[in-house]
């Protein structure tokens, strides 16, 4: 009775009211069904629940009160943790960048001292110093001597890899390149991170560092498999593998890349990846080309390849405290600018676009992912991430080959008495289902129920930057727009592969832009577009009144460095299946310098 009088004064006086074990596990178990009961299910639960039967419902009350402010305190505790350890990895990468610039600025200043001191040997050491070959240990310079040919025996490409190792390191965390940090990028907890670009050297480089994250397993696969994330990327071949005594990895490689413009021939590379573990725990991913190699396996250049090199570069893996990755990425190509018209070399002489095109790409998809793991409910590519990425990613293959119009992928050219500014493919394979149209088709080809047609031109634009041309682009439609075509590609889609009825010339009213999903930083999104009213067709057509496009995205908002821009569209059916066949069309916005773009 004394306990009892005792339980009831504290309940009347709102204080505190000690629980049985018992009492609190079943109030636990209640509280994962429902966190916030109402008062009639409070009610409920102390009828259901004999053992809660001497406690007033205001008690219960007070205790799911208190208990959802603890779990709020958790997560919140939990969350301020991890931005800790997120702000303490981001603070050592800053510190070591800083201790990196530092160095950078003390050679510099050597540099121009010794150029004072000795003005006649200025040319023989600017060419040793700003040559990317050049690796700085202990204050000196050693060149790697490219014009003799190299063993590519086994134990040749063990050399040539430890060689590339310590050239990729040294352009990673040292001065083996004067590294300008890139115009607009503002290192933070919450950038991509810190990316630069190469001063003064053989080739384009770009460098990066951020955090990921992943562990250091996981981003090592993730950027092994390039053509899962690098648009440009058209195969990586891995022809042999070989081990090492101290567990690495030595891989042969035949990587294609595809060529931005259809003005210009694609890339190709013959190179070395090497994968080995520092004795810090590190990951190393470094790479190299083979090109002047002997006694060994070779790859001779493709069919409208032109053989490009990519110099010592590579991936710096490192674990950080709390989970995650801290990311250090150099990409060093000589992308051979010689073999594109003169108009076109600023574009394979930029580092800014390497950064942008290859480097940045590679740290926003392990953020992507890693973004994807960590919150799944709320990834800006909604609930079907994997799928919506795999359908980007054929939107975007789909684009680049019709732009390059390989053979190998069924392509051969039409003669054409038309404009000559554009260039007329046709694709006969009934598993080809690609398209580009910059320019209208012409009505006269309905000869080929069998086929894909594919109209392309690539033209300069004075002085209109990339971002402005798309914003007209996807918001003006009906402006450039020829409704016929998207009709005829829709028609083919219904009926399925390779028929292709010819719709008469209609009209769309508009088009509604029905958001689909866009990526963490919304450098890239999805929309599917609503063509409104299409009108006077075949009596024969089973078409809808309106026609759905799916369409990507990408270089919409305005940069400080403009980058490139695309928008690419392919029509569906009502379906969206995962399988259905895409056709793609659409424009890329390359910026060639700060007064043209083509």
């Amino acid at each position: 009775m004394g306990g009892g009088s005792n339980s009831s004064h504290n309940i009347d006086n709102g204080k505190y009211v000690r629980y049985t074990p018992e009492q609190v596990e079943a109030l636990e178990r209640l509280y994962n069904d429902c966190p916030k009961p109402s008062s009639m299910r409070r009610q409920q639960l102390i009828r259901e629940c004999p053992i809660l039967s001497n406690i007033e419902p205001k008690q219960i009350k007070v205790w799911f009160q208190n208990r959802r402010c603890r779990e709020k305190q958790r997560k919140e505790a939990s969350r301020l943790q991890a931005v800790n350890r997120k702000l303490t990895a981001m603070n050592k990468l800053l510190m070591e960048e800083n201790d990196r610039l530092q160095k950078q600025v003390s050679h510099l200043v050597y540099e121009n001292s010794y150029f004072r001191q000795h003005p006649q040997n200025q040319g023989n050491l600017a060419t040793a110093d700003t040559s990317c070959e050049s690796v700085v240990t202990s204050g000196q310079h050693h060149l790697t001597p490219q014009h003799q040919p190299r063993d590519a025996s086994p134990a040749g490409l063990l050399s040539i890899a430890d060689e590339t190792l310590t050239e990729f390191i040294s352009k990673a965390t040292g001065t083996a390149v004067e590294w300008v940090q890139m115009p607009g990028m503002k290192p933070g907890p919450d950038s991509i991170g810190i990316v630069a670009i190469s001063h003064g050297c053989t080739g384009i480089a770009a460098r990066a560092c951020g955090l990921v994250g992943l562990d250091p397993t996981r981003v090592a696969e993730i950027l092994k498999d390039k053509p899962s994330w690098l648009r440009d990327c058209r195969s990586l071949d891995i022809v042999n593998v070989l081990s090492t005594a101290n567990g690495g990895t030595l891989e042969l490689i035949y990587m294609q890349l595809y060529a931005p413009t259809t003005l210009a021939p694609a890339r190709d590379f013959w190179m070395l990846r090497y994968t080995s573990v520092m004795e810090d725990g590190s990951l190393v991913i470094c790479e190299r080309s083979l090109n002047n190699t002997q006694n060994g396996p070779s790859m001779p250049p493709s069919p409208h390849f032109v053989r490009a090199e990519i110099l010592p570069s590579g991936y710096l893996i490192r674990p950080c405290e709390g989970g995650g990755s801290i990311l250090h990425i150099v990409d060093h190509l000589d992308l051979e600018p010689w073999s594109v018209p003169e108009v076109l070399r600023s574009l394979y002489e930029s580092s800014t676009l390497l950064a942008q095109r290859t480097t940045m790409a590679a740290l926003r998809y392990l953020r992507q992912i890693s973004q994807e793991i960590s919150q799944p409910n709320v990834s800006g590519w909604g609930r079907r991430p994997a799928a919506l990425r795999a359908l980007s990613q054929r939107l975007s293959k789909g684009f680049n080959e019709a732009v390059n119009g390989f053979s190998d992928e069924g392509w051969s050219m039409l003669e054409s008495d038309g404009i000559d500014d554009v260039t007329l493919l046709v694709n006969s394979s009934p598993t080809k289902m690609m398209m580009t149209s910059s320019l209208p088709f012409s009505n006269g080809f309905t000869s080929m129920p069998s086929a894909v047609l594919c109209a392309k031109a690539s033209m300069l634009l004075q002085n209109v930057p990339p971002s402005i041309l798309l914003r007209f682009l996807r918001e003006h439609r009906q402006e450039w727009a020829d409704n016929s075509i998207d009709a005829y590609s829709a028609s083919a889609i219904k009926a399925g592969p390779c028929s292709l009825p010819i719709p008469r010339p209609g009209s769309f009213g508009g088009q509604v832009i029905l958001p689909l999903a866009h990526t963490i930083e919304n450098e890239e999104f999805m929309e599917v577009i609503k063509l409104e009213s299409l009108g006077h067709y075949q009596e024969d057509m089973m078409m809808p009144a309106d026609i759905f496009l799916l369409q990507m995205c990408s270089g919409v908002d305005e940069n400080p460095v403009e980058s490139c821009a695309e928008l690419i569209f392919a029509p569906i059916d009502a379906s969206f299946s995962d399988d259905a066949p895409i056709i793609p069309s659409g424009f890329r916005i390359i910026p060639l310098d700060s007064k043209s773009e083509g």
